[in-house]
């Protein structure tokens, strides 16, 4: 009975570390009152056109193999497949998925193999799967916000185009073999898109659901209106790439000023795991004691609740929107 416990214990508290950390690295789901504005503006079609998803069933038609349902489900599941497209892998979604689960496998038998007590095994097995996950969410963190970085630049050579009398189709192809990627890729995918016989304003759209970028939702909600209801569209670019950049001026402040925070943040996160391999390496039936004694239990499950309270209120405070 003591074994079960323990198991649940230690997944729990390795659980809600890894929650903690996907939360810190990932950007929120929850959009800001201008994110939603901004959606329900450029969702304004009239009832014309094809979703995005359907353009890429047709472009990408016959590249799709005989795979499994379980291969399908995979490559469908809500944003597996839309993350490994940010970050840049180009590896289907089963096979990441298969990584992970020999990642996860490798820390079991690892352990179970090991010198060690077998009741860490849940431990160590979590903890070699959060070497694919982080991998997988550092490149996506990466290359969205390189994406933001190359966003003032890209809108001045398109407003740059437009004014030397560039059409804005043609503005996207300048973009696309003057800048580097990640933006280059996007926007030439874009350019691509449209030669294909995609209308301009629905591959606009698109490049916005694929991008979780808020300068570049602006950006496309500004173009499908100026070419709605007319406009100097440079003049618009201009003022929208002005905007990012002093926003991306405020934000490095604001990382700077909570610079500390953060770093108090993960050390004082990675400190009570540590510490209790430490002393589970140097006495162990003292450790077992939190595990054992019932009062021990209670007082692990109280420092699993405080730890995560804590957790969430140190990103609450470094967390500032821009």
């Amino acid at each position: 009975m003591s074994g079960i416990v323990i198991v649940i214990a230690v997944g729990v508290f390795v659980a809600s570390l890894v929650a903690f950390a996907i939360n810190i690295m990932m950007p929120g789901t929850d959009s800001t009152s201008a994110e939603d504005r901004l959606a329900a503006m450029a969702s304004r079609r009239g009832g014309r056109g094809v979703e995005e998803s359907e353009y890429k069933s047709l472009l990408l038609s016959g590249s799709e193999g005989s795979g499994n349902r379980f291969a399908r489900f995979l490559e469908e599941l809500p944003g597996l497949s839309d993350y490994l497209e940010q970050a840049d892998i180009k590896m289907p979604a089963t096979q990441y998925a298969f990584i992970c689960l020999v990642s996860f496998a490798a820390g079991l038998g690892l352990c179970i193999l090991a010198p060690v007590p077998k009741l860490l095994a849940p431990l160590v097995g979590l903890a070699f799967l959060t070497v694919p996950v982080g991998w997988l969410l550092m490149k996506r963190k990466r290359r969205l916000a390189k994406f933001g970085l190359q966003m003032p630049e890209a809108l001045e050579l398109l407003g740059r185009s437009l004014r030397a009398g560039h059409s804005l189709n043609a503005g996207f192809d300048l973009v696309a073999k003057q800048m580097e990627a990640p933006l280059a890729t996007e926007f030439g995918r874009t350019f691509e898109e449209q030669n294909f016989g995609i209308p301009l304003d629905e591959a606009i759209e698109g490049m916005a659901a694929r991008v979780p970028n808020m300068d570049l939702r602006f950006f496309a909600t500004a173009v499908v209106l100026q070419r709605q209801t007319g406009g100097d569209l440079a003049e618009i670019l201009d003022k929208i790439g002005y905007i990012i950049r002093e926003r991306l001026q405020i934000h490095g402040q604001i990382q700077a000023l909570t610079g500390e925070g953060r770093m108090s943040g993960a050390v004082l996160l990675a400190l009570p795991p540590v510490l209790f391999l430490v002393m589970l390496k140097l006495n162990y039936d003292y450790v077992m004691m939190l595990f054992i004694d019932e009062i021990g239990r209670y007082l692990l499950g109280i420092a699993l609740v405080t730890q995560i309270i804590g957790a969430l209120v140190i990103k609450k405070i470094i967390t500032i929107k821009v």
